[in-house]
Order: C-alpha cells, then sequence, then structure tokens
C-alpha cells in the first residue's frame, strides 16, 4: 500500500482552552472578556448586574442549563446553524458533569465505577464536537485540593472528568494575587504559552500573544448529512453487509457518534466509496 503521509502544514487553529480555580477568582469575567460570546451558564453565576451588562454590550447571549442533554443540543445548533457569536463559554462543566454521573449511575449503577465509564462516553462526545465548532471554546470548572504521598496538600487542581485537561491546547489554573488575577500554566501545546508560567490574565493578554485577528474572526457552520444521504448510506450498508467494525471507523474519522452527525462532503464520499463497491470498481 502507497503511503498516505503529506508535507505537515500549519493551520490557524480556534482556541480551545480549559480555565479553572477556586470560587471567586474571577473566572467567568474573564471568559466573558473573549470576543461575541455564547454562555452556557450552568450554575446561573452570571446573572449578576456586571455580567448582564457585558454579556449585552458585547453582543453576547447567555443560556442557563445544568443539564447535559441540552447543552448539547446548544452546541449542535453553534455547529450547524449561521449565527455571529465568536466564543462559546460552558461555565462551569463541573455541574452538568455531576449531573451526568447522577443520570449514569441511575443508568448502569456504581459497582467498579461503571457509572464514570457511562458518564465519560457522553463528555468524549461533547469534546469532539467543541473540537470541530469554528469558535473559540472556553470550559471553566471548580477546583479542588490536590494531594501528594502521605495526603500532604500540593496545590489545586481541576473538579471534573479527569482527562478534560488532555483535550485541550491550553490549561489555566487562574488566581488572586492581591488585586491582580494571574494565568499559571498547567499545559500547552501553544508556542506562546510556556509550561508553568504565570502571567497577566486577560483577554488582551491573550490576544496579544494568541493573534487576536483568529480569536475574533467570525464563525463558519457545517453542513451535516441530509435525509436523502442518509437513506442511501443506510441502504449501501444493508445492501454491502458492511461491519458494524467499518462502520465504527467511519465515526471515529469524522468525530461523529452517529451519522446524522457527520459533514455531508464526508458522508458523500463514503456514499460514493460504497457505489464503487457495487459497481465493482
Amino acid at each position: 500500500m502507497a503511503l498516505r503521509g503529506k508535507k505537515p502544514e500549519s493551520v490557524q487553529k480556534r482556541l480551545k482552552a480549559f480555565f479553572y480555580g477556586a470560587a471567586g477568582v474571577g473566572k467567568t469575567t474573564a471568559a466573558i472578556q473573549f470576543p461575541k460570546p455564547y454562555l452556557i451558564d450552568s450554575e446561573r453565576g452570571a446573572e449578576n448586574d456586571q455580567y448582564v451588562k457585558h454579556l449585552e454590550s458585547s453582543g453576547g447571549a447567555i443560556f442557563q442549563t445544568s443539564d447535559f442533554d441540552e447543552m448539547m443540543a446548544e452546541i449542535r445548533s453553534l455547529l450547524t446553524e449561521k449565527h455571529d457569536y465568536k466564543t462559546l463559554i460552558v461555565d462551569p462543566l463541573t455541574v452538568p458533569y455531576s449531573n451526568l454521573l447522577d443520570k449514569a449511575e441511575k443508568k448502569v449503577g456504581s459497582e467498579f465505577g461503571r457509572h464514570y465509564s457511562e458518564a465519560n462516553k457522553h463528555i468524549k462526545h461533547m469534546i469532539n464536537m467543541l473540537l470541530r465548532l469554528d469558535m473559540n471554546v472556553i470550559i471553566t470548572s471548580h477546583a479542588k485540593n490536590e494531594y501528594g504521598a502521605g495526603m500532604t496538600l500540593i496545590g489545586q487542581t481541576f473538579d471534573c472528568y479527569k482527562k478534560l485537561d488532555y483535550l485541550f491546547d491550553v490549561v489555566f489554573e487562574i488566581q488572586k494575587r492581591g488585586k491582580d488575577r494571574v494565568g499559571v500554566v498547567k499545559k500547552t501545546r501553544v508556542e506562546a504559552f510556556l509550561d508553568n508560567e504565570t502571567f497577566p490574565f486577560s483577554y488582551a493578554e491573550i490576544a496579544k500573544r494568541y493573534g487576536k485577528e483568529i480569536l475574533e474572526k467570525s464563525a463558519e457552520v457545517e453542513v451535516l448529512a441530509n435525509t436523502d444521504q442518509l437513506k442511501e448510506l443506510n441502504r449501501l450498508i444493508e445492501l454491502l453487509k458492511i461491519t458494524e467494525e467499518t462502520i465504527e471507523k467511519w465515526l471515529k474519522n469524522s468525530d461523529s457518534e452517529t451519522f446524522d452527525e457527520m459533514k455531508s462532503d464526508h458522508i458523500q464520499k463514503v456514499i460514493d466509496h460504497l457505489k464503487s463497491q457495487v459497481k465493482g470498481e
């Protein structure tokens, strides 16, 4: 089989960031400074006047829910429907994740941590959708104490899905030091932010480093598979007796959970490939 590698090219990626910190350090305040924010507020923390006024003045919007399914419906709409928002904020994810764990426990029980496995499947699905979203994405989380050997307190970590930090390009712990707010870089794939660096935390500082033109460009929506494409794909799968293993591979390669989440051009390539098999090509 011929090698399929391509010459590497740099890509201007939307910022996908994870903020965590203790209560009162200003996670919400920091997040809504980003351009045209669409705030999913899971604990009604953005009802205070200063948040409302800023969202109004910046052309932002707020959707309040702690239900994971409702949150996913909003993310899908932002992915597929034309809008002028540029930054999606989930503040904090801790609450929907906790509710998701409760639902999972009722469904599969908690023996051997089954509820974690069940809930985490949904979180991974959410992350795949967020990575596809042509917007800046900021997820916030509550903080909790982190302990080392002998239960010695070594600092703070986030209170959410344990592998959440692996999925973002930058992770910042937000701290208050006197009257100042600082960010501590806990994880980074971005050259402009160095591991364990502490910097003055503000949108202006992040825009200077990451690129204001990237953070403030308009979002483009995805066109997903239509009804005719779904019918045709299912017909060909049945006709050719396509295995579940192959179907799972298609879905994984498209960062989709189901066929109706696949992009229209992606699913069309699959259809064309199957049609060529029918013709014996």
